[in-house]
């Protein structure tokens, strides 16, 4: 029998170790949570070490990320391919442990954590994959997907305000595959939280739908076990066990206090706690009994083994399906995709409706839902004002039994109502990519974005095809005033390193925006839309306009023969404004060249000699765009006809003439420019 206690050592001493050796990281939550891992890690996970990717594993998040030297420690003893060379490295450059666990970085970590609180709402989003795929897949007999998302967290990740959110959803959604085992040692940062913390996490959590059991001991494997166990046995609630702990279990002089929580033991420290846990080994070294104990391989290749052999079958009674899984969890697209996406821009451009770009959204979403079954949409309350919905994705709603409701035709709901929850939302559908098998694409008004950014941040970081629908996107949305009106929000998205942003003209712009959002497998995009009614920008071709930038009229469409003397770079809207400056400015035989720009970022990313022929050296640039000036003098601009102060509330042709976003203004700032 295994000996669990000399389990639960042997991240104890790792996690100390590699902090020590570090000097630097938290050692206290992976000494207080070690025997709530070998609870579940020994007894319970689904997983297969040699196949970190293996479709119907059980997924595992550490929530409270700081606490990473658990995760790492119970990898590189399950058999994983993370050598002790590695937990050597900690926190080092390079090393594939690094101060926080990291998606794509070291294997059999699934999600990137640290930000607290997105944890916990990150298996939120991977418990409602696992739910939805199941009812869209399985069928009598054959369960392909079958698996649970369990998730340690701390006091820190209920004070987030995003844990609420999320914990909310999860009782809505009944997501009974989700078990959340809470760290409750009482301890923060600034020491004991009873003084700052004193919600009552239990009945907040029956309160929005969760069983909860517990408390129990967080240092009783048994205990806890029993508790995982009943937890899986839930039919239409998420559970939570609550473990209470000490931090830094085993620290004579340490455990129960802030100072376990993030910095070095000692060494003085540590060989006290190696005697205080009969752990007389040295740094870094673990006895090959304790290996054995640990060893998951074996299990982990037959678990998948037998799924293997299961899906066999569901692959030979259910040809087409299995084939649709396979697509849909390896992140393919249809191989029709580039035909749907080139009848989407050409009947925008043929048609050539004036429209809002959130309804050239919609218009342009009604082609791709049809054609994906993997888009999976959702809107924070204000899907009639986001058009996040479309007739192939009828409202996801959940029945009182906990099953996923279809339609008459037998689809399930591909609408998500987030209610006002923009911060949930965003790290929810994080959660929905990491786990596979859709695409999830949300909605919300673009001043808003502020509440979701950290969440867009995290889904740059970690490479994941989320899409986010912005409306509302400046000024132009009118009487609702400067609380609503974006200004700065455009310039500020621009600059997460990794994230597509787009602010499409029209709608061809918007479909081609809608296209390379969902060919970017490993980037996340941010769609900015118009409220107000946007006319049909006339073009030559189509092909450029995923360049992110290109000519949209030379002089001579304004009736001058001539080289250009100047250029207007414009996005979303103001397209127009540039268009009808254009013409006024042939009027006065000034030459100007007008260049849409829908995408800086994907702009950013063309060759030089691409850049060099839109932006032609030696010709004044002149950028204008409803925004913070600071931005476009990075393309070398010689004016930018934008607005550095707060919105107002009045109807937005009133505000246009108020601020300057008239032709009238542009020209003018252009004649300046270049000294006419």
């Amino acid at each position: 029998m295994a000996n669990t206690q000399q389990m639960a050592n042997a991240i104890r001493a790792l996690a100390m170790d590699a902090v020590q050796q570090a000097n630097s990281g938290h050692p206290g939550a992976p000494m207080g949570m070690a025997d709530m891992a070998v609870a579940l890690w020994g007894r319970h996970l689904k997983h297969n070490p040699a196949n970190p990717h293996w479709a119907d594993r059980d997924r595992f998040v550490l929530s409270n990320g700081h606490g990473s030297m658990l995760i790492y420690s119970v990898l590189h003893l399950t058999g994983y391919a993370l050598p002790i060379e590695e937990l050597k490295n900690f926190r080092q450059l390079h090393s594939k442990t690094a101060g926080h666990p990291e998606v794509g970085i070291t294997p059999g970590v699934e999600t990137t954590t640290g930000p607290l609180g997105q944890g916990i709402t990150n298996a939120v989003g991977m418990a409602l994959a696992e739910k939805l795929l199941a009812a869209e897949f399985n069928r009598d007999g054959h369960a392909i997907v079958d698996h649970h998302t369990y998730v340690f967290l701390g006091d820190g990740c209920l004070m987030e305000g995003i844990s609420h959110e999320a914990v909310a959803l999860a009782g809505a959604w009944k997501l009974n595959k989700l078990v959340a085992l809470y760290d409750d040692n009482g301890i923060s940062i600034d020491g004991q939280v009873a003084p700052w913390f004193i919600d009552d996490t239990p009945a907040r959590f029956k309160a929005c739908g969760w069983a909860v059991i517990g408390p129990v001991d967080g240092h009783d494997v048994e205990a806890v076990s029993r508790a995982i166990a009943d937890a899986k046995g839930s039919a239409d609630k998420p559970t939570l066990i609550v473990c209470k702990t000490a931090i830094g279990k085993g620290s004579p002089n340490r455990a129960g206090t802030a100072k376990a929580h993030g910095e070095p033991l000692g060494a003085d420290e540590i060989a006290l706690t190696r005697a205080a846990l009969g752990w007389s080994h040295t740094p870094f070294e673990v006895p090959k009994a304790v290996y054995a104990d640990w060893d998951a391989k074996a299990a982990g290749k037959k678990a998948e083994a037998e799924w293997n052999a299961k899906f066999a079958k569901y692959k030979a009674a259910f040809p087409e399906q299995a084939k649709e899984y396979v697509r849909r969890m390896k992140g393919e697209l249809p191989k029709n995709f580039a035909q749907v996406a080139v009848d989407a821009v050409v009947g925008a451009h043929t048609k050539a409706e004036t429209v809002a770009s959130r309804k050239a959204s919609q218009i342009a979403l009604e082609a791709f839902t049809a054609a994906l079954p993997e888009l999976l949409g959702g809107s924070a309350d204000l899907t009639g004002s986001n058009l996040t919905n479309t007739k192939s994705t009828p409202a996801l709603r959940i029945d009182n039994a906990g099953d996923v409701v279809k339609t008459a035709e037998g689809h399930i709901g591909r609408h998500v109502n987030y209610g006002v929850r923009e911060f949930g939302m965003a790290a929810i559908m994080n959660g929905v990519a990491l786990h596979g098998g859709y695409i999830p694409y949300g909605g919300t008004f673009l001043t808003f974005s502020d509440y979701s950014r950290n969440a867009i941040r995290m889904a740059a970081l970690m490479k994941q095809r989320v899409v986010h629908v912005f409306t509302h996107d400046s000024i132009g949305l009118g009487e609702d005033g400067p609380t609503h009106q974006s200004i700065e929000h455009a310039a500020s998205l621009r600059l997460i390193p990794g994230l597509d942003v787009w602010r499409p003209a029209d709608t061809a712009e918007t479909a081609v925006a809608w296209a390379v959002a969902l060919e970017n497998a490993s980037r996340p995009t941010a769609l900015l839309l118009s409220r107000q009614n946007l006319p049909y920008a006339r073009k030559s071709e189509l092909g450029e306009i995923s360049r992110g930038a290109y000519v949209l009229s030379e002089p001579e469409a304004a009736g001058l023969k001539k080289k250009a003397q100047a250029v207007i770079i414009a996005t979303g809207s103001e397209v127009q404004l540039a268009l009808a400056a254009q013409k006024l400015l042939a009027e006065r035989k000034i030459a100007v060249r007008v260049v849409s720009m829908p995408s800086t970022t994907a702009f950013d990313r063309q060759t030089r000699e691409y850049k060099a022929q839109v932006l032609p050296a030696g010709v004044p640039r002149i950028a204008v765009e409803m925004g913070v000036t600071d931005f476009w003098w990075k393309y070398g601009c010689a004016a930018v006809v934008g607005i550095d102060t707060y919105g107002e509330s009045a109807p937005a042709p009133v505000l246009f003439k108020h601020f300057g976003f008239t032709p009238e203004n542009v020209a003018d700032t252009v004649r300046a420019a270049i000294g006419k």
